[in-house]
């Protein structure tokens, strides 16, 4: 019998207070998700999610900036992540692309907290029928893209900074996602964080050919 101790998940060696503060984010995040879902974005109020959470209105702005920010944050702490993994990440001898799609993989297989992947198809679900939340969602996108840019230009030997090849990598990145995200949504039985990791490599394996692909007027009468 071996004596070895079980694994540890990452968060258990975080000092006490930041895990307090995880489980907290954790607990309004998963409670806004399942009340939002249940009588829609505009039926809930913050005060009624805070007392469900029972915190104060003051302690849910500490962790988040209003109803749209905590029904995004399953999207928003992959995207958050993949920034941190790009600061860092070594760059290879291929195109800028694959660097992107590597960091954000890397940052797919960090979210491994219970229940990731039901929290994303819960925020998409909503955010489909949710105006503001979309609205909120390119804001975030714009912003993101501006981040990754501006590491990329601060790391690389990237000599022109207008040069609209780097925005581009990034832009097709993003667009890969959310390719990738809609067909994960669509298939069948219950989407695993893997599954969307697939997803995501199925597509970006298929930028290349979208940049060549030509195609014929469909013959008259063909469905």
């Amino acid at each position: 019998m071996s004596n070895a101790l079980p694994s540890r998940d990452p968060d258990d060696r975080l000092p006490l207070r930041e895990r307090k503060k995880l489980r907290t984010r954790a607990a309004l995040t998963d409670t806004a998700l399942q009340l939002f879902t249940e009588r829609g974005f505009n039926g809930v109020t913050l005060d009624e999610l805070c007392d469900a959470v029972e915190i104060s209105k003051r302690t849910f702005f500490r962790y988040f900036a209003g109803k749209e920010d905590v029904a995004m944050a399953p999207t928003q702490d992959l995207w958050r992540a993949f920034l941190e993994d790009l600061r860092t990440r070594e760059p290879g001898d291929g195109p800028v692309l694959e660097m992107l799609r590597d960091a954000l993989l890397a940052a797919m297989d960090r979210m491994s907290a219970d229940g990731w992947a039901h929290r994303v198809l819960l925020s998409r679900r909503l955010a489909a029928v949710t105006p503001s939340m979309d609205a909120h969602g390119l804001h975030f996108c714009h912003d993101t893209g501006r981040a990754a840019r501006a590491t990329l230009h601060r790391r690389l030997d990237l000599d022109d900074p207008d040069d609209p090849r780097t925005r581009l990598a990034v832009d097709m990145l993003v667009a890969a996602f959310h390719c990738a995200l809609d067909t994960w949504m669509a298939g069948p039985g219950t989407p695993t964080r893997a599954d969307l990791a697939a997803h995501l490599r199925d597509v970006c394996a298929a930028l290349p050919g979208s940049l060549t692909l030509t195609a014929g007027p469909r013959p008259p009468g063909q469905p």
